[in-house]
């Protein structure tokens, strides 16, 4: 099977494991799909210990902050099947994509995950118009992420930048969003 709903490059999914969902980009080249997956997380060692991750195709910019800096409870969680093995799906996905997770190679910080499509299934065939604000939303977590893990506080100019695109370009839940990232981060929402 190929790589199915993904596309070239790097896709922005949340990605689940047992009861567990965090954003992820999926990188996919010739034809082949990949995830680095920090060291010491629970994605990483779901994966290392069940061999199995789901893409899920969502588009709520709220649901990408909140998985990046906490736990979602159980009912956002609904179990399927793929592969004969049993995985977990976020319950509001629109789409989803269930691969086999196998630890290519492991570097002090992360493990590169090669993927093989197991299933995959569209549940709401539904046309997202590109938005600024919404893509912004997802660089902006990235950053967020990466200022928790390294402390480089020069990341928050890149946040404040891509906030000022989320104000101007996204819609009410883009600003609940961001509003939501400024509190995790504990940076005032005004310069």
């Amino acid at each position: 099977m190929g790589l199915g709903l993904l596309r070239d490059g790097i896709n922005e999914v949340i990605a689940t494991t047992y009861q567990n969902a965090a954003p992820m980009g999926i990188i996919c080249r010739h034809g082949e799909a990949r995830m680095v997956v920090y060291r010491g997380s629970h994605t990483a060692g779901h994966i290392e210990n069940n061999g199995w991750v789901v893409a899920n195709f969502i588009f709520d910019p709220v649901l990408y902050v909140r998985t990046a800096f906490e736990d979602l409870p159980a009912d956002y969680f609904t179990g399927e099947h793929a592969g004969g093995i049993p995985v977990q799906r976020l319950a509001g996905a629109e789409a989803w994509a269930a691969y086999s997770a196998v630890v290519e190679r492991k570097t002090d910080e992360a493990l590169i995950v090669t993927l093989s499509l197991l299933r995959e299934e569209v549940i709401a065939p539904v046309v997202h118009p590109v938005n600024r604000g919404f893509n912004s939303i997802i660089e902006a977590t990235v950053h967020a992420t990466r200022v928790v893990r390294s402390g480089d506080e020069t990341l928050q100019h890149l946040i404040r930048h891509h906030a000022r695109l989320v104000k101007r370009c996204g819609g009410d839940r883009e600003l609940e969003a961001l509003s939501l990232l400024f509190g995790y981060l504990g940076i005032p929402e005004k310069p």
